[in-house]
């Protein structure tokens, strides 16, 4: 059938357009309040860990490990001792590697609120571009954080247990899979 010598089809066409270009700015919408959301967590997350947990990734009653705290219990002092840099080197930890290590987790904690701030004030629509920078930006985040995280559990391994864990360590992965899943929203929202 034709109303007013248009077909249908041609009409049923037309009328879906601007239902899918709603929806389009709907999903736009959601998914840069996603964004903003996950890296609000982000930041929450690495606060935790690095500035209230001290960076101490194994907080218990007979040691406390992390990344500026290296203390084992003593059974002749009874009590928790920690160790400087020339007792660390000669347990064989390497003093550079732990070094790499603090600044490549702790440089993740200072770039996140410029790059909040950056997510906050980009102009998203048509901008593919920013979104790829946005990007590539999460994959430096997530190769810095593993990086740092995984060359101090390589120097730290033999005095930690995986039970061992606390709060920061956790909350360490959880910053990772929230920046994975920034990755993921930002490469949805690319394709």
């Amino acid at each position: 059938m034709a109303i007013t010598g248009i077909p249908t089809a041609v009409f049923t066409m037309v009328a879906r357009k601007p239902a899918g270009i709603r929806m389009g700015l709907l999903q736009e919408r959601h998914t840069e309040s996603l964004l903003h959301m996950l890296t609000v967590g982000t930041l929450a997350l690495m606060s935790y860990a690095l500035l209230y947990e001290a960076g101490n990734l194994v907080n218990l009653p007979d040691k406390r490990i992390g990344f500026y705290n290296f203390c084992l219990w003593n059974d002749t002092a009874g009590e928790l001792q920690c160790l400087d840099n020339k007792h660390l080197q000669a347990i064989g930890i390497s003093l550079p590697e732990m070094a790499l290590a603090r600044v490549c987790v702790y440089s993740c904690l200072v770039f996140t609120p410029f790059y909040l701030l950056y997510v906050f004030t980009v102009n998203y629509k048509g901008q593919g571009e920013e979104w790829k920078m946005i990007r590539t930006i999460y994959f430096i985040k997530v190769i810095i954080l593993s990086g740092g995280l995984g060359m101090f559990l390589l120097q730290t391994s033999r005095w930690i247990h995986p039970s061992d864990f606390t709060g920061g360590f956790l909350a360490l992965l959880g910053t990772q899979a929230l920046l994975l899943l920034q990755i993921v929203t930002v490469t949805v929202y690319l394709s």
